[in-house]
């Protein structure tokens, strides 16, 4: 596969934000290789000297390009973070082997296990909600190897790429509860801001990203074709802060499944969420659906269900789904599937 890089123009243009202290650790794995990382440095226009301010940074596009060098150049994607090497390809693989889960949570599960074929120095775990920690899903990383210099690095880097992974698989905004690491907080610390969009506490037990369980449930919306794309570029697509929060839509969906037959008001939906009736309506726009349209699905998914599963009369079950009268929610059946209530039963018997 081609791998796509940044155009000399890009690198020194945007906000420099990566702190240097991440450089530093490409650069150790150059050292712990005995190899050079000059070459790598200049292509990135990264002078040398900036390696010894502590508070310099340089730009994603740097940091992109750099590390894409290193790992060709080391023959490693892990940058010498494991007691193994980890050959080119590797990540992309794990990603293969997750593309064509149902959803965010069997995608993850996945994505934790495999991670052990290519090394048992730490161990990813997703955590389900608990008693004390209800709605709450959590990663957590073991170490099982002593990570040393690179332990803040080889951390930060594979959480992050796994939230960002997991942001595009399901193509939404994936919001932090929380992100833990297990060292006191570095002179950096207000990057982890940008990279882990929440709440960060630091000298904690172990690594861990944490965010509402909910999401686990939203379908994955990639295939290999879009996957062949995004690793031509992974960096900054897995590192791209994400707008849309199809949660919300997915909770939309939720609330009116499991109420077919109320009104649902833009202001009762909204209140219910915990947002606003402008907020609402932007992220349904931006999904392409309007809250009409979703009530529709509901009250057809019920209607259905109900048709085919249960005895009920047709008068009935319009009520069930929210009509005023047989006729109106025949006129509406008839719009969605084609025909007539009456008709969609499998046999005439159920229809008594």
């Amino acid at each position: 596969m081609k791998i796509l890089a940044p155009s000399p123009a890009e690198l020194t243009r945007g906000r420099a934000a990566t702190p240097i202290a991440f450089i530093r650790a490409i650069v150790t794995g150059y050292r712990l290789r005995g190899m050079d990382p000059a070459s790598a440095l200049a292509q990135a226009q990264i002078p040398p000297a900036l390696l010894d301010d502590p508070g310099a940074r340089v730009t994603a596009a740097q940091m992109e390009l750099l590390s894409g060098v290193a790992m060709q150049e080391l023959d490693d994607e892990a940058l010498g973070w494991f007691s193994r090497r980890l050959p080119w390809g590797s990540y992309g693989m794990l990603c293969r082997a997750s593309i064509t889960s149902p959803t965010l949570e069997v995608a993850l599960k996945r994505w934790c296990r495999h991670h052990r074929l290519l090394t048992e120095d730490i161990v990813f775990e997703l955590i389900m909600p608990r008693a004390h920690t209800p709605g709450v899903a959590t990663i957590r990383v073991t170490e099982h190897a002593a990570l040393g210099e690179l332990r803040e690095f080889c951390l930060v880097s594979t959480l992050r790429y796994l939230l960002g992974y997991a942001c595009w698989l399901v193509d939404s905004r994936i919001a932090l509860t929380e992100a833990a690491f297990p060292f006191p907080a570095p002179t950096h610390a207000d990057a982890y801001a940008y990279l882990f969009a929440g709440p960060a506490r630091f000298s904690a037990e172990s690594a861990s990203i944490s965010f509402d369980a909910r999401y686990l449930a939203l379908p994955v919306r990639r295939d290999e074709r879009a996957l062949q794309t995004m690793l031509q570029r992974a960096l900054p697509l897995t590192v791209l802060q994400y707008r849309r929060d199809r949660l919300l839509v997915h909770s939309v969906a939720q609330l009116l499944a499991a109420h077919p037959a109320a009104a649902h008001t833009a202001e009762d939906v909204a209140a219910q969420l915990n947002t606003s009736v402008r907020t609402l309506h932007r992220q349904l726009k931006e999904e392409g659906v309007s809250l009409q349209q979703l009530k529709n699905e509901a009250r057809r998914e019920h209607a259905t269900r109900l048709l085919l599963q249960t005895r009920k009369p047709v008068k009935q079950i319009a009520a069930a789904v929210g009509f005023d009268s047989e006729k109106s929610f025949a006129r509406a059946f008839r719009g969605w599937t084609g025909v007539a209530p009456s008709a969609y039963r499998p046999s005439a018997s159920a229809a008594s």
